[in-house]
């Protein structure tokens, strides 16, 4: 078991752990909500293995570290091609398995009036599908794109995943549809 990766499991407080900006956070509590607010043009990424029962989630803010300054373990989690591969070498440190992941995405909006020049949601995404389309894991359900904020909460004790705007909570999943 690598001790780095196992320094992103946490326990809650008061039920909640609070995944910051460039933060990663995995759980075993059953009772834990995992939560991240503002994910703008910045990405959520929740796993849950419900035999494991291991979740986490990963708050990344730009999709790829251009330069070996950036590529430092302190960095990491600031980008989408470096912490969604912690993420799941995390969860799978805490023995979820890969086919029983139930993957879920958030954000990617693009909120910034910058006429299109950057488009960091948009390349944000792009990255996630990148990412997963190359290591053959489907997402099983998002609220990604348009201009919204969102803030995104895993519960532990079902796997269910929760988006909020403005207020108005939405299940992401399961679908029920």
């Amino acid at each position: 078991m690598s001790s780095t990766l196992h320094t992103y499991e946490r326990q809650a407080n008061a039920g909640k752990i609070v995944v910051g900006v460039a933060d990663l956070a995995l759980t075993r509590d059953p009772d834990a909500t995992i939560i991240t607010h503002a994910l703008g043009s910045c990405i959520g990424v929740t796993v849950y293995d419900p035999v494991a029962c291991v979740g986490g989630m990963l708050h990344f803010m730009l999709p790829t570290a251009k330069s070996e300054a950036q590529r430092t373990p302190e960095k990491a989690l600031m980008f989408g091609d470096m912490g969604i591969p912690l993420l799941f070498r995390a969860a799978y440190d805490m023995g979820a398995k890969k086919e029983r992941l139930i993957v879920c995405a958030a954000g990617g909006a693009e909120i910034l009036s910058d006429d299109g020049h950057f488009k960091v949601g948009s390349r944000n995404r792009t990255i996630l599908r990148k990412l997963f389309w190359k290591n053959n894991v489907l997402l099983s359900a998002e609220d990604t794109g348009g201009t919204k904020s969102r803030t995104m909460s895993l519960h532990m004790n079902d796997g269910s995943v929760e988006i909020r705007h403005r207020g108005q909570a939405s299940l992401l999943w399961p679908n029920e549809e």
